[in-house]
């Protein structure tokens, strides 16, 4: 797949917007990029090396082969050579061996080191925010980089010194002062919930609940707060799904979130969000805990609660499980009736978020559940699927509206593969996906909807 001609100015000149002292500040970072940042970075940038070892080996096993460079979404929208992931990756690994090597110490520009400058600095900002993390190139890479993690730490030292972006940390600042992203208070989280159990008594005729805040519950489900509001029909596939199998679960309203932004900003915030799911599930002596439909937010749960404020010994099951192994586990064991037929007259496809496929090793089983509900199901391309998947162009904290040419432009590869199923839906289990590919399908004239695979489960559950 060859990058489109377009000049290299128009995906430099995107930029996020910065984050201000309101933003800054309840974070614990500097509410302005500090007289002496230089030397701040280089000690940030000198912590990571020695606590990241991964790190450390990425900066120099590189030989800048260029395997990964057709292999990024954002390379392949923008046409950008700095959007390749060796080059974006060079834009850190020139400082790195500035300061950190004995050759740039000696040679500086002759071992292709370079200066951390204010000019270098304006382009960590550009490129490692038009950046997903979505890991692609680190499939395609013969040595493993994961280049996703260089983002995360040139993001970390830039978050260090007060050069952040202003959506990640307001997201951040809501999580953290009222236990979501959306920041929706407590009163309008049981609200909703209320309305959604009238909802689904119309629908259903039964008395599906939607507990909050219920001490003793088998499970603590953590939605993306966005399923609550603008993703009506999987939050009422959660309740209808428990409800199937008798299970007793609650939502928290300290912790009515799955995503953890943190991931794309710093450790400290990625551990702080973290730890108040572990809290909420604690303090409602829960026995165990499932996360719903959202990619970031499993990477986050899956791959880093146990290091970050684990071990999570006071559960039954001691580890997280995602809303899909749940549901792809009830349905192995014939513990759910479904009806295929109430998903007939549309063809659908799946879409991998990278954080489910690549980040989580969660693949087969949203494909378990679409083939038992849906008659007509087709997949896109193999070189485009399960862990070889394109990125929505919307993850890593891009979902903002500054950024939508850099997400459209991401989103490219994506919809050309999507085209070639020629499905009416594209059922995909993340928020940020279902957020980003209506504006997508929008921006690129395709005529399909977006769902959630616990949208078409409760479609087909007989209760």
């Amino acid at each position: 797949m060859k990058a489109p001609p377009l000049c290299p100015n128009i995906a430099a000149n995107v930029h996020a917007h910065r984050a201000k002292k309101e933003y800054l500040e309840p974070l614990g970072l500097p509410a302005e990029r500090p007289a002496d940042w230089r030397a701040k970075a280089l000690d940030k940038f000198r912590e990571l090396l020695h606590e990241r070892r991964s790190l450390s080996l990425y900066m120099d096993v590189c030989v800048r082969c260029g395997a990964c460079a057709d292999k990024c979404p954002f390379f392949l929208g923008t046409g950008d050579p700095n959007n390749m992931p060796v080059a974006r990756a060079e834009l850190f690994r020139k400082v790195y061996r500035r300061y950190f090597t004995a050759a740039g110490k000696l040679a500086g520009r002759l071992a292709t080191a370079e200066d951390l400058t204010d000019d270098v600095l304006d382009q960590w900002f550009t490129y490692f925010y038009q950046c997903s993390e979505c890991r692609r190139c680190a499939v395609f890479c013969p040595f493993g980089v994961d280049t996703a993690e260089i983002t995360m730490a040139a993001r970390e030292i830039m978050a260090s010194i007060g050069v952040a972006p202003k959506y990640t940390t307001e997201v951040i600042r809501k999580a953290n002062e009222i236990g979501n992203n959306l920041g929706i208070p407590l009163a309008a989280w049981k609200d909703s919930a209320e309305f959604l159990e009238q909802e689904l008594k119309e629908q259903t005729g039964k008395d599906i609940k939607m507990p909050v805040d219920q001490e003793g519950a088998e499970v603590l489900l953590v939605p993306p707060s966005a399923d609550m509001f603008a993703n009506a029909d999987t939050m009422m596939g959660y309740a209808k799904l428990f409800y199937a199998v008798g299970v007793n679960w609650t939502t928290s309203t300290y912790a009515s979130e799955a995503g953890n932004f943190g991931l794309f900003l710093n450790y400290e915030q990625l551990q702080k969000i973290n730890r108040r799911i572990v809290d909420a599930a604690r303090n409602l002596r829960v026995k165990r805990l499932i996360i719903g439909e959202c990619g970031h937010a499993w990477r986050a749960a899956q791959a880093f609660t146990d290091t970050l404020n684990g071990p999570l010994h006071f559960l039954q099951k001691p580890c997280p499980e995602h809303i899909c192994e749940f549901a792809a586990r009830l349905i192995r064991g014939g513990w759910l009736k479904l009806d295929k037929s109430a998903n007939d007259g549309v063809t659908v496809t799946y879409h991998d978020p990278c954080n489910l496929a690549r980040g989580g090793g969660l693949i087969d089983e949203p494909r378990e559940i679409l083939r038992a509900v849906v008659n007509d199901f087709r997949e896109m391309p193999a070189d485009t699927i399960r862990e070889k998947t394109f990125c929505c162009g919307g993850g890593g904290g891009l979902l903002t509206e500054e950024l939508m040419q850099t997400r459209m432009n991401g989103a490219k590869p994506r919809v050309e593969a999507f085209r070639t199923t020629g499905a009416d839906l594209l059922a995909t289990p993340c928020a940020i996906c279902k957020a980003q590919f209506p504006e997508v399908f929008k921006h690129y004239g395709v005529d399909a909807r977006v769902v959630g695979v616990m949208d078409l489960l409760a479609k087909a559950i007989v209760i």
